[in-house]
């Protein structure tokens, strides 16, 4: 081990662990942080995660997903006591850095990538407009055309008109059960 004989500053920095122990990683730091006494050092752990949907046995789920396999991100001093507590975290690799000083991460990028981790809801992308003809594509409505009435793009829904029994009846589906026709 090379000892770390600069004092930099709190900033954050990132380390490289084996690909999905992230979140052992964070676990077992954080529990190494209190044990050790070292909360005036070590600020923070985060495993960078985002929100996304994904579509499993035809029903739509949020899942988080890490936006960096493989590395966690810590608030930190940096002094040989905190740079070895890090270091000789199980499934820790090593600092990203020069050789064996870690290099601070830029304050915007970590403003950044906490304004993507603090979205509360994954966002919807969806291809049609008020008025636009559809056709659903599951659920009790399948096979049924529509026309879009109103679009609630935070919820990931539309109401849809459809014609039932010769009545234009309103139908609130996800995004993901309508197709543009």
């Amino acid at each position: 081990m090379a000892k770390q004989t600069q004092h930099h500053g709190r900033a954050w920095y990132v380390i490289h662990t084996y690909s999905g122990y992230e979140e052992n990683v964070a676990r077992n730091l954080k529990q190494r942080i209190e044990s050790m006494d070292m909360q005036d050092l070590i600020f923070d752990v985060i495993v960078p995660k985002e929100k996304k949907i994904k579509i499993k046995g035809g029903k739509r789920t949020v899942v988080e997903e890490r936006i960096y396999p493989g590395y966690v991100l810590v608030d930190m001093i940096v002094t040989d006591a905190s740079w070895y507590v890090v270091r000789n975290t199980p499934n820790v690799t090593g600092f990203i850095g020069l050789g064996t000083t870690p290099t601070p991460v830029d304050p915007a990028e970590i403003e950044m990538l906490k304004k993507r981790m603090g979205v509360a809801e994954p966002k919807y992308k969806i291809d049609v407009k008020l008025g636009d003809a559809i056709k659903i594509n599951d659920g009790p409505f399948k096979d049924f055309d529509g026309k879009v009435e109103e679009i609630d793009d935070a919820k990931g829904k539309v109401k849809v008109l459809v014609s039932i029994f010769g009545r234009e009846t309103p139908v609130e589906l996800d995004f993901l059960q309508i197709r543009k026709i």
